[in-house]
């Protein structure tokens, strides 16, 4: 997978779960957290995490609001929503289902 390769609805689940993990995050620490948590073997621009961020945000699953940086500079800052959080908890066991199935065609050897 190339660095800017994403599978399709993988974003959504890596944001939601940033979220749930360290709690409200404005956009660039979402971003970091993302490159970090991939071994760098992601990366992040802008015009790719903001729209994932609106998208969730007008689809209810995260919520918004202005506060201050570490830097003390304004920023938005996103939270996990309760529905965001079951949509999380679904999309992880469907993916959870897709990993198991692939693995199934994946293995060497195991024609069973």
């Amino acid at each position: 997978m190339s660095k800017n390769d994403i599978l399709q609805g993988t974003l959504a689940l890596m944001v939601l779960k940033t979220l749930e993990t360290m709690g409200p995050q404005h956009g660039y620490g979402i971003a970091r957290r993302i490159e970090q948590t991939s071994g760098g073997t992601l990366s992040l621009n802008y015009g790719t995490l903001y729209p994932a961020l609106i998208k969730l945000f007008q689809q209810g699953y995260v919520s918004a609001e202005w506060g201050l940086s570490l830097n003390n500079r304004r920023a938005k800052f996103y939270e996990l929503t309760p529905a965001g959080r079951k949509r999380l908890a679904a999309q992880t066991q469907d993916w959870e289902r897709t990993v198991e199935l692939l693995g199934r065609f994946l293995v060497p050897g195991d024609s069973s």
